[in-house]
């Protein structure tokens, strides 16, 4: 819980400096227009992926395979879509990781091994209804 709210101070104070220092160079009104194309481009690429995992979800149901990879995925497109609605240059390129397909699967990994290891340890705990 320290690193979160560790996180909520530092991230807006860099995003803050950020725009300070490019709006410097290119001028307030192109960080405005980055900043507003940066999250219409993002949102749009979220609900295309969206969308995508939805409906392999939907094909792995129908074939009784459980869709564990695109639950995994629905989590980081979420993510990355609160990240790509957030405004700021930091947050974005978060966001955009996580939302597209080729750079989401390291993150994906990384989530499904955390899972694995609180399931291991005993701190999630998974029941059948």
């Amino acid at each position: 819980m320290r690193w979160l709210l560790l996180a909520f101070l530092i991230i807006p104070a860099m995003e803050i400096g950020i725009f300070i220092w490019a709006g410097g160079i290119i001028g307030p009104w192109w960080i405005v227009t980055l900043i507003l194309l940066t999250g219409i481009v993002g949102i749009s690429i979220a609900k295309v992926q969206g969308t995508e995992t939805w409906k392999r979800a939907q094909l792995s149901m129908n074939q009784g395979i459980m869709p564990t990879n695109e639950i995994i995925d629905g989590i980081c497109i979420f993510i990355g879509a609160v990240f790509l609605f957030t405004p700021g240059f930091i947050t974005d390129t978060a966001g955009f990781l996580l939302v597209l397909p080729f750079t989401r699967r390291p993150f994906r990994n990384m989530l499904q091994g955390f899972i694995k290891s609180r399931l291991d340890k005993g701190t999630i705990i998974y029941r059948k209804w």
